[in-house]
């Protein structure tokens, strides 16, 4: 059904995962393949893992050097799994199995509304994300076939408009992420599923020994300049759209044992991005750029290595994103034919976010929409469902737990993304 597609991820590996038969036909009924603890641990993993890793150490410097960031990573954890527990347990009174039936279902027609408008934004907002990602990968990939070729280093390389990354982005657009994304269903995403996470693990390992082998910066730890920063490790954290899914397909759901796999995914997904932002951080310390992989020189094989991973990922990846787009579509698809809809939505939405990855000068730009969107997924949706939750309790003291607690995720969440999306959208008009 539409709902049942539509709720398939939007934060990078997420969006991989829908091959697995239980991701993509979640079910609330006792029939069918069920998940098991150690499943669903792996599948947060894998929806919280992925390129959003390449963006960490930026993350560790914008929050103001290593203490600053690991307390905002504590307190965000602590929403971070409230959040998913909520989620959970809305999800089991409502008898729901996608992210936006369970909100439209708990919260009314209007926030479920909502809730699928800010789902294509954070869709369109991580395509280009993905483009710049792989924009930054492919300057950096033409520096190392300089280098290779002519033994010259970075510095002397002439500029040839046929060289220039931007070039080749659109190329790369035109003969293979658009004949991806125009196909109607996405068969790849079964080979490269864990393409992602893998690239994800050998980045960090390749960061930590890279730190090692030599001498490390001056990085004292400066105030907390940048709220904002919140948003940016949120966003990195950010599982919660799949966890409707997960949940509903998992063989014991009691609300503990949820609890219990909210808890270690979150906690794995911490030591994991810690470790890279904090070696990350380390090795470069303040000069460190929005995508980490930038920050080494063109001629280091490892990170070579990294980038065509991570490249290859994304590549394959971004055709899911285009194909869940155009499923927030499906109420249009008459109009025109399907066949001819199908490809003027691809064509679009590949064109704009194209032209939007070419004049975005980081990654940094887009990572503060993108985060500002993920905190109505992270708050302002599991508050308004933790409100609206009241007449499952009969305990005065749990109703005035849950009101509290929904306001101050409520008021949390508002906040984090007016400040994040306001200041990163100005950012991006200064630079467009």
């Amino acid at each position: 059904s539409f709902d049942r597609e539509l709720q398939t991820g939007t934060n990078m590996e997420e969006l991989a995962k829908e091959s697995i038969s239980f991701l993509t036909n979640p079910t609330l009924d006792t029939d069918g393949q069920k998940l098991g603890s150690l499943g669903a641990v792996f599948i947060m993993l894998k929806s919280s893992l992925g390129a959003g890793l390449l963006i960490f150490p930026w993350a560790f410097e914008k929050a103001g050097g290593i203490h600053s960031a690991v307390i905002v990573e504590m307190i965000s954890l602590v929403f971070l799994v409230s959040g998913l527990v909520i989620l959970g347990y809305s999800c089991s009174v409502s008898g729901q199995n996608t992210y936006q039936a369970v909100v439209r279902d708990v919260c009314g027609p209007a926030i479920g509304n909502l809730c699928e408008i800010c789902y294509v934004f954070n869709l369109f907002f991580i395509s280009v994300a993905f483009l710049v990602i792989v924009a930054d990968q492919l300057q950096k990939l033409c520096v190392s076939i300089y280098e290779l070729i002519t033994g010259l280093p970075e510095s002397e390389m002439p500029y040839y408009w046929y060289t220039d990354q931007r070039f080749a982005l659109f190329l790369l657009c035109l003969f293979f992420i658009f004949p991806l994304s125009v196909s109607k269903e996405i068969s790849i995403q079964k080979y490269t599923s864990v393409l992602g996470t893998f690239a994800a693990t050998y980045l960090t390992v390749a960061i930590i020994v890279k730190y090692h082998k030599r001498p490390a910066m001056c990085t004292g730890d400066q105030m907390f300049e940048h709220s904002c920063a919140c948003a940016d490790i949120l966003y990195l954290f950010q599982c919660h759209e799949a966890c409707i899914a997960v949940y509903s397909s998992m063989e014991n759901r009691k609300l503990s044992h949820w609890v219990f796999i909210s808890v270690v995914s979150m906690f794995i997904c911490l030591i994991i991005y810690s470790l890279t932002g904090v070696f990350g951080y380390l090795t470069f310390g303040k000069n460190v750029t929005p995508d980490i992989l930038m920050s080494y020189s063109g001629g280091d094989v490892s990170m070579i290595i990294a980038r065509l991973l991570f490249g290859i990922s994304i590549i394959t990846i971004y055709p899911i994103i285009v194909l869940l787009g155009r499923y927030a579509a499906n109420c249009v698809l008459w109009l025109l034919g399907e066949y001819r809809m199908r490809v003027a939505l691809t064509t679009a939405w590949v064109t704009i976010t194209l032209l939007i990855a070419v004049f975005v000068p980081d990654i940094s730009k887009v990572i503060g929409v993108v985060g500002g969107i993920g905190a109505f997924f992270i708050f302002i949706f599991p508050g308004n469902c933790a409100c609206l939750l009241l007449m499952y309790f009969t305990r005065l003291h749990d109703v005035y737990l849950l009101i509290t607690w929904g306001m101050i995720t409520l008021f949390c969440g508002t906040y984090i993304f007016g400040q994040s999306t306001s200041i990163a959208i100005m950012q991006l008009l200064s630079e467009i």
